[in-house]
């Protein structure tokens, strides 16, 4: 195992209704505070009305961005970074899923500084400080409630791409449950995907000595494969829910990550789908995965597969560990769909004349290296080929 440091400055504050502490927390640092939201999905589920009553019961004021979209646009940030300077914000506070508390986090670092928001995601420069960030999160998926990366869609040029730094760390973030009993079979689908993709990203990759990490991973990833299609089918399960929240956290707040290196691989390749295309991007995520993991497979790598297949999907042993690595691809995949997520990019509408325009975006910003194959810009558009 290599040398790390593990720390996590989120305050996670769980469970129901948790959101009435928001106010007390908030007072701590600010008496004015941009609330940063998505559509009317926070007012039919009473998070906003609950928000706003904590924070008026403690004197803070309350200016309000709304109407943030899945995949986040960097037209957002601006809005928000701005509405920030005029009224002298002292914090953000983000209601919503990752698109939101994304969203949220690039606006703190942004309100910071005259530097265009776009600066950061292209990597031309750094964020040196932020406004304290709030969360209360609406949907399990991103972990971006307990962690310091976001990713933003530049509408304009159809790029998409992340950018992490300590200044967007979450100061304290608010999971109730209950406030994911009306997200729908669909978001709730995409949104185990994406927490599971997260999961694997850590655990498939050149790693050596993570027996710990591995079984970590292991178990948050049958965590999902007993609860997601639990919440899809009584989306009022508390316990389904508050595991499927808990996970997706878990999944993405350096934890795992602690100890070993390893690549980060199918999230790239599905980024410029999503900011072409605009789909869902735990969908695009369901599609790519099996088939990158096919593209890879080899001799060399096989075990890892093998191992995968037994003590995540149960796959029983054989002599031929190729059987068996193949068989738990293949169970990963139907898993997607029995959840009712497409096999195929098609079926999102995507279609494939920008594959190789996508892929060297890819290219020219991910590190292949310690992943299980050298990819070239070739390579990306047989993977999108063998998803369409």
């Amino acid at each position: 195992m290599q040398n790390f440091i593990f720390q996590n400055k989120t305050k996670i504050i769980f469970g129901k209704s948790v959101v009435r502490n928001l106010g007390d927390e908030v007072g701590k640092v600010t008496r004015t505070a941009l609330l940063v939201y998505g559509g009317k999905s926070c007012k039919l589920n009473g998070s906003y009305d609950q928000a706003k009553m904590s924070l008026s019961e403690h004197g803070i004021d309350i200016v309000e961005l709304s109407g943030v979209k899945p995949n986040p646009r960097i037209s957002s940030v601006r809005r928000g970074a701005q509405l920030c300077k005029e009224h002298n914000v002292g914090a953000v506070i983000a209601l919503g899923g990752g698109s939101v508390i994304d969203c949220a986090k690039i606006i703190a670092i942004s309100a910071k500084t005259e530097l265009d928001p776009w600066i950061f995601l292209e990597g031309k420069d750094s964020a040196h400080a932020g406004l304290p960030l709030f969360t209360i999160l609406t949907l399990a998926a991103t972990g971006s409630e307990m962690n310091s990366g976001a990713v933003i869609t530049n509408e304009e040029t159809n790029e998409k791409f992340d950018y992490g730094s300590k200044y967007m760390q979450p100061r304290v973030s608010f999971l109730d449950p209950s406030y994911t009993f009306s997200v729908n079979k669909w978001q709730t689908a995409a949104g185990t995907a994406d927490i599971m993709s997260h999961i694997m990203e850590q655990y498939f990759g050149d790693v050596q000595g993570s027996y710990i990490q591995d079984r970590l991973a292991e178990g948050l990833l049958k965590t999902c494969i007993k609860f997601g299609p639990q919440a899809i089918n009584n989306p009022l399960d508390y316990e389904a829910r508050a595991n499927l929240m808990w996970t997706s956290s878990l999944a993405l707040n350096g934890l795992l990550s602690s100890g070993h290196s390893f690549p980060w691989i199918v999230h790239p390749i599905e980024h410029p789908i999503s900011g072409f295309y605009d789909i869902t991007h735990g969908a695009g995520l369901a599609c790519l995965t099996p088939n990158y993991y096919r593209y890879v497979l080899d001799e060399k790598n096989v075990r890892r597969f093998a191992t995968f297949a037994q003590n995540v999907f149960g796959i029983k042993d054989n002599e031929d560990e190729m059987v068996v690595a193949k068989e738990g691809i293949d169970a990963l995949e139907n898993f997607f769909i029995s959840l009712g997520l497409p096999k195929r990019l098609r079926d999102l509408g995507v279609k494939d004349d920008k594959f190789k325009e996508m892929a060297e975006q890819v290219y020219t910003r991910t590190q292949f290296h310690g992943g299980f194959a050298e990819l070239s810009i070739n390579d990306i558009v047989n993977i999108y080929k063998s998803s369409y």
